[in-house]
Order: structure tokens, then C-alpha cells, then sequence
């Protein structure tokens, strides 16, 4: 009996030891890959970097986008009147000119009217200067080609070169954009 209980026991210790000598060469088989599958390895890692730097390009993209898209949208609320301002610039100019017409008459039956004028101008350039509309001050400044528009010279040897002597239509901006420059005109030394 232990005869055979020996030889039923040795053919399942072979076959433990056979199945422990198999199982190593094949976990050693799969630790090392093959030429080809460290190339595929090679070429999806590759293809992984490249993957990850289009996402962070994609990302970088769209926040700058964002960043603009923000950007733009405070420029159009903060210059949403910009084409109603320069509509009403011409009526302010007509205002200043039907002021400027009375009082150069002179007749007490016309006051009334400059001071309804008056009123009425006073009233538009409140509206404007709450939509941010600013003059541009001119006379009495250094000419500045940001700000100003020269339509002649006069020579003078009153006021500095280049100073503005007269201005002969208000500038106006709204912010810190021009929408209409002053026209003026500006100072130069008399030739000798």
C-alpha cells in the first residue's frame, strides 16, 4: 500500500515540479517583451505625449478665448452708445450756434429763446456726460494730433509755437476713445 500510495504521490509531485519549471519560463517570457511589442509600446507611449500635448494646447486655446470673449463683451456694453453719441454731436453743434446767433443779436425779445436754448443744451450735454462723453479741450493747450485736427496756422508772437489759438469746432470722446477731434487752429512764429 505505501508502495503505491508512493507512486501515486510521485506522479503528482512531477507534475507539480513540471508545472513549476513551465510557469517560469513563461512569466519570464512576459517580462520581457519582444522586439516588436517594445516598439508598439514605443510608438502608443508616442502617441499618448502627443494626445497630452493637444489637450493642454486645447485647454490653453479655450481659456484664452474665454479671456477675449470677456474682454469684448465689457468693450461692447462700455461703447454701446458710441453710434447714438456721434448722431447727437451735430444737434450740439447747432445748439452752440443758436446760442451764439442770439446773443450776438442782442434783442430782449430773443431772451426767452436763449434760455430755452440754454436749458435744452444744458439738459443734452447732461445725458451725454452721463454716457461718459467728454469735450475735448482745445484752446490755450499744446496742439496734440491725437486729439486735435489743425486747419491752419496763424503766425503770432503772443502764444508759444504750436500752441492752439482758436478752436473753431468742439472735439469730443467718449472714455478714452475719439469720436470727433477738435478743429482748431494753431500758433506759429512770425517769420523775420
Amino acid at each position: 500500500m505505501s508502495n503505491e500510495a508512493n507512486e501515486i504521490a510521485t506522479p503528482t509531485g512531477a507534475a507539480d515540479a513540471a508545472s513549476d519549471s513551465s510557469t517560469a519560463p513563461a512569466s519570464a517570457a512576459a517580462s520581457a517583451p519582444t522586439p516588436e511589442e517594445l516598439a508598439e509600446l514605443r510608438e502608443r507611449a508616442g502617441q499618448a505625449e502627443a494626445l497630452k500635448e493637444r489637450y493642454l494646447r486645447s485647454v490653453a486655446d479655450l481659456e484664452n478665448f474665454r479671456r477675449r470673449a470677456t474682454r469684448e463683451r465689457q468693450e461692447a456694453v462700455q461703447y454701446a452708445n458710441q453710434g447714438l453719441l456721434e448722431k447727437l454731436i451735430p444737434a450740439l453743434d447747432n445748439l452752440d450756434m443758436a446760442l451764439s446767433a442770439v446773443a450776438a443779436s442782442g434783442g430782449g425779445s430773443v431772451e426767452s429763446l436763449k434760455t430755452g436754448v440754454e436749458m435744452v443744451l444744458g439738459q443734452v450735454r447732461g445725458v451725454l456726460r452721463e454716457a461718459g462723453l467728454e469735450e475735448v479741450s482745445a484752446v490755450g493747450q499744446p496742439f496734440d494730433p491725437t486729439w486735435h485736427e489743425a486747419v491752419s496756422q496763424v503766425e503770432t508772437a503772443d502764444v508759444p509755437e504750436g500752441q492752439v489759438i482758436q478752436q473753431l469746432r468742439k472735439g469730443y470722446r467718449l472714455q478714452q476713445r475719439l469720436l470727433r477731434p477738435a478743429t482748431v487752429v494753431v500758433a506759429r512764429q512770425p517769420q523775420s
